[in-house]
């Protein structure tokens, strides 16, 4: 018996409730809003997820970790999550389906992951539970699929506001910067405002100049004030 089969044999096995059952999960994520809508989604399927905000945090899990599935980010703090992609396709170690995710410039990006090596690609925000379970699926071997038929889960995500709240402030203090990371925050924000489908976010995202001047600094860090102070407390 080959290694795969001896090894899914070991773990739980998935079922039509928890069809992901036995999987362990690395997103590779900058944003806390979106990576805490994956981790619920994964809880809520039956697996382990791990989380990873940059390039050199992903390869430090992959050194130490075996997930059976990637999820990777396009846009990150310290390069192009493509690099990843085109590494792990080159040696997979155990990786069972590499998948890429964007909430920028996403079919542009669906494109760009596939010619990189990954297996699909899921654009954010993740439209739901179901579509989730059904883009790692669709890149499994069948044996690690649950048997029989699987209903369509009816559960809703609410990430934790929280974490919205870091993602703007993580915005804030980048635009605080000499020299501010235009390119990446540019993604950054566009794919939170898609998140939360806010659009007046999204177009002033999108309307980012390459070069910042302090009267847009100053425009965008008072947008995101505004947002900040009213991302609902904590209960």
């Amino acid at each position: 018996m080959d290694d795969l089969h001896s090894e899914f044999e070991l773990k739980p096995q998935p079922t039509a409730e928890r069809p992901l059952l036995g999987l362990t999960i690395l997103v590779v994520e900058d944003s806390r809003y979106a990576s805490e809508a994956v981790r619920l989604m994964s809880l809520r399927s039956g697996a382990r997820l791990r989380r990873a905000d940059c390039l050199a945090s992903a390869e430090r899990h992959l050194n130490v970790y075996s997930p059976t599935v990637a999820i990777v980010d396009l846009g990150l703090p310290d390069g192009s999550g493509l690099d990843l992609i085109r590494s792990m396709a080159a040696n997979r170690s155990g990786v069972q389906a590499i998948i890429g995710t964007s909430g920028a410039e996403r079919e542009a990006a669906e494109q760009q992951v596939i010619e990189a090596g990954a297996d699909g690609f899921l654009p954010k925000p993740v439209a739901s539970i179901a579509a989730y379970q059904a883009t790692i699926l669709a890149h499994l071997p069948a044996e690690m699929h649950p048997k029989g038929p699987r209903a369509a889960s009816i559960f809703s995500i609410d990430p934790d506001p929280l974490a919205l709240r870091e993602d703007l402030s993580h915005a804030m203090d980048l635009l605080a910067l000499d020299t501010p990371p235009v390119s990446y925050l540019k993604r950054f924000l566009i794919g939170v405002a898609r998140s939360i489908k806010d659009t007046a976010l999204e177009a002033q995202a999108l309307a980012m100049k390459d070069t910042m001047h302090a009267p847009d600094r100053a425009k965008m860090r008072e947008l995101l004030s505004g947002r900040i102070q009213n991302v609902p407390e904590v209960v």
